[in-house]
């Protein structure tokens, strides 16, 4: 999508959260064989409705039966946001609740008597164990197993969301050798990058790691007090959420001052390796073809057994979500699959390295959203 300014315009709910998915998210319900799908508060909720609810011990529950009307229920004191919501263009029934009811009774009501139902993949615990003791004989399976097919596959309103996200994560590592001194502690950047990340147009901060000198040997270690060496390596993985609720991700390493030798000689492989599995994504190849691109290179560089993680994660309102860039995922590759290609080596006690781009498969090839330079950064 193009704009003024070099900016991405935004896409708006309506393309994002088409009234249409209700629809598909049926007809997959009753495909896969189940009778309804019961979808509280988190992704699969949002996905399917655009409501993006409060989770809270008062049960909201969207219910997608196979055949019928859907219905959500609402805590009466929750029903004014979720008529305001998205969710008001569905024509739902809006079914509210009252603090002396059981709303777990209610939808068993109102379903009758059902073999097997879907929960939201993130339903609590305490929502799911209701459920079962109001639907006894009700087989309980992951609404993702039908979702995942739908979700998997993002429209091109999605994938505008996404590059939109790119684009303003892109924002801020451009903004982060500014940040980066040594004398500074991980946590002075962190704040800094924190910052940006909401200046740059996210809602939300999802996550921030700065890891520096041996601590970029951990994936996921975020910050600490640790004070940043001249001559370091330094981690920078970051990402938000934006206010359509499209995810952003990337990570680039930088230094502090000249790198050490061995640590420049294993970050060329990584970057070859990074580059050779983002021109693997076609249509038709297998998320773990992706994998071995990326692999190999590292194997066939002596650095194998530091590459400790699976290739890339699936992103969309969730930032790891299906398909998974993996060995044993013989998954084909479609137009429309949305994924990170993040190959990283990380050397115990010494330092390491990633580098990650959210691709995009289309019809031709592969598009990267991410697009600020893939090579060392000295600062």
């Amino acid at each position: 999508m193009e704009c003024g300014e070099g900016r991405l315009a935004s896409v708006t709910s309506q393309d994002l959260y088409p009234v249409s998915r209700l629809a598909a998210a049926q007809e997959a319900t009753a495909k896969a064989g189940l009778d309804a799908l019961l979808l509280t508060p988190g992704p699969d909720l949002r996905y399917v409705s655009g409501y993006e609810a409060l989770p809270l011990e008062r049960l909201t529950c969207l219910v997608v039966p196979a055949s019928g009307e859907s219905f959500m229920m609402v805590p009466r004191l929750e029903l004014p946001a979720a008529q305001a919501s998205p969710a008001s263009r569905l024509g739902l029934d809006f079914v509210a609740w009252d603090e002396t009811d059981d709303p777990y009774d209610v939808v068993a009501s109102r379903l009758g008597r059902v073999a097997k139902v879907g929960l939201a993949d993130r339903m609590w615990a305490m929502a799911s164990l209701r459920f079962r003791a109001a639907m006894p004989s009700t087989e309980q399976v992951l609404a993702g197993t039908v979702l995942r097919e739908l979700r998997m596959r993002k429209s091109a309103a999605e994938v505008a969301a996404l590059r939109e996200a790119g684009e303003a994560i892109d924002a801020v590592h451009r903004q982060v050798p500014q940040f980066l001194k040594a004398g500074r502690t991980e946590r002075e950047v962190g704040k800094d990058i924190h910052d940006a990340i909401l200046a740059a147009g996210h809602s939300t901060v999802d996550f921030v790691i700065v890891a520096s000198g041996p601590n970029g040997a951990s994936p996921h270690h975020e910050v600490s007090d640790r004070v940043i060496q001249a001559g370091e390596p330094v981690v920078v993985d970051i990402g938000g959420q934006l206010h359509n609720g499209y995810c952003s991700d990337s990570t680039r390493t930088y230094c502090v001052g000249e790198p050490p030798a061995d640590f420049a000689a294993y970050y060329e492989v990584l970057r070859q390796a990074q580059d050779a599995a983002c021109a693997a994504v076609r249509p038709g190849v297998t998320c773990e073809s992706i994998d071995a691109a990326a692999r190999s290179v590292i194997e066939d560089a002596g650095y194998g057994e530091y590459f400790i993680h699976r290739t890339g994660h699936g992103i969309g309102i969730e930032t790891h979500e299906e398909p998974y860039i993996v060995s044993g995922n013989t998954e084909p590759m479609e137009a429309g699959f949305a994924f990170s290609v993040e190959p990283g080596i990380y050397l115990p006690g010494r330092h390491g390295a990633r580098i990650e781009d959210i691709v995009v498969c289309s019809e031709d090839g592969g598009e990267r959203l991410n697009n600020t330079p893939r090579e060392l950064v000295i600062v």
